[in-house]
Formats: C-alpha cells, structure tokens, sequence
C-alpha cells in the first residue's frame, strides 16, 4: 500500500479507538488513570507498565512546558495508554496546539459558568461549531498525509471535558450538562472543599455529587474524579465515577523513596 492510498485512519492518532477507554467515553467499568507531573519518559514508562490505563498531564499544578507535554503525549501514546491533558486555565490559549500535537482530550479547570464551559468546548471544536483553526500538517493531521478529512475526523474523538470545582457550579451542573459538545465532566473535589469551607461527605456536596453522577449517567457522559489511594477509587467507582485518577507520579515516587528510605536508615541506624 502506497502512502497516498492509505487510509487516514493508520497511525498514533488513529488508534484513539483502542486507547480511549469506555470509562472515558461514558458510563461503563470504570478506567484507572493518573496525574503526570514530572519531565521523565522513564517514570510514564513504569506507569504504564503498572496497568494506568490513561494520563492527565497537569499543566495546571506543574512547571510542564509545550514541548515536554508534546513529548509526554507521544510516549504515553506508544506505550498505549490515553494522553489527556489539564491546561493551566482555562484562558483557552494553548487548546489549539496541544490538539494539534495529537493529544487526546483536554480537561479545562476551574470551570464556573455555563458560558466558560460552552467557551471550553468551542475552542476544542472546528469552526463553523466551535473556534478551532485547521492545521492539517500538524501531527495530529499525520504531517499532512492524513488530508484535511483525516485530520477533521479526528477533531470529533477527542475528550473535551471541563472540572467542576466549586459549589455554585455543582448546583448548576443540569445546565453544564446541557453543553453541546462537552463529552466529559470531572468532579475536582479538592478544590470544591476548599472553595466552599466544607468536607466531602457534607450533605448538600453529598447528594449533589449523586445528582451529579446520575445526570452525567442519563446524558450517556463520563463523569471522574481524582482520589489518593486504591480505597479511594474502589469508593469512587462504587459510587458510579466512571474514570478516575489515583494519585500522581510524584506522590507515587515519594512515598516509595520515603519508605525505602525509612525503613534503610531504621535499620542501618537504628
């Protein structure tokens, strides 16, 4: 098969399919992810060889920078787990290149309004629906080869997912769910606490975190969340989460280097 005849859909990007798991896509079995913060192929290597299904690379609590993500984006893609990203805000600068890169979707934090979720979502769609330009020789375009309907196509696939972080926009949340094209949503439950000077398990947070996830249900949307531990995300996805995020790279590594380190210096110097 000669490269002009091949099909638009071969390639990294193409395989979106097969990387992006139900749980990404909708309500299914649960997906297990995680943060990335650090620069390292190497530790994104032992992530997935640990079984991490997919990866939000964090702009927003990190010092990341485009040309690192871009690369973390291609490894974590090889090695077959789901590249997402989490801008730093949600000003919507760096949506367009970060899709072009091939990412696989984009989560927007701090999302508070109906309008800046329906903003979010417009500047990860193609026009005349949304503000995205074309840039069909970038790679998510396969450089050129994958023709302007190729690189469209894969502009439909992508997970375009905002956080919900304070109390205002968990109330409002039917509204948010009513978006055209917003395919996931994310429950930040860190922020939401301390936003709203309440604990998780508060009543009114409880029951709207329920509402919230049978909505998303209903609507056939995904709906995470981020947790610290494996009891945490045993709960998470008991309660109907259908993706979520355990821990980060660097809280795995530093608890693994603190109790080895620990447990040596305990009984060489103990």
């Amino acid at each position: 098969m000669t490269e002009a005849s091949r099909p638009a859909t071969s390639g990294l990007v193409a395989a979106r399919q097969l990387r992006i798991r139900p749980g990404l896509r909708g309500p299914a079995e649960p997906t297990l992810g995680t943060w990335v913060k650090l620069p390292t192929l190497e530790t994104l290597e032992l992530i997935a060889d640990a079984g991490f299904e997919f990866v939000v690379i964090d702009m927003e609590h990190s010092p990341l920078g485009l040309e690192t993500v871009y690369q973390l984006v291609f490894g974590a893609q090889a090695l077959g787990m789901a590249a997402l990203i989490r801008v730093a805000d949600r000003s919507g600068s760096l949506y367009q290149r970060l899709l072009d890169s091939g990412a696989d979707g984009i989560l927007v934090p701090q999302v508070s309004t109906v309008e800046e979720a329906e903003a979010a979502v417009a500047g990860m769609t193609f026009a005349p629906a949304g503000r995205r330009g074309l840039g069909v020789t970038a790679r998510a375009g396969r450089w050129g080869l994958a023709g302007l309907s190729g690189y469209l196509a894969t502009g439909t696939d992508i997970v375009r997912g905002v956080q919900i972080e304070d109390i205002g926009a968990l109330r409002d949340h039917e509204r948010f769910l009513e978006v055209d094209g917003l395919d996931a949503v994310f429950l930040g439950m860190g922020d939401l606490t301390v936003s709203s000077g309440r604990s998780a398990d508060d009543p009114e947070i409880s029951e709207l975190t329920d509402r919230l996830i049978a909505a998303t249900r209903a609507r056939g949307l995904p709906c995470g969340t981020a947790v610290g531990d494996v009891a945490g995300a045993v709960a998470a996805a008991e309660r109907g989460f259908s993706f979520v995020m355990v821990s980060n790279d660097t809280s795995i590594f530093a608890a693994a280097v603190s109790a080895l380190g620990s447990d040596a210096i305990a009984r060489l110097h103990g």
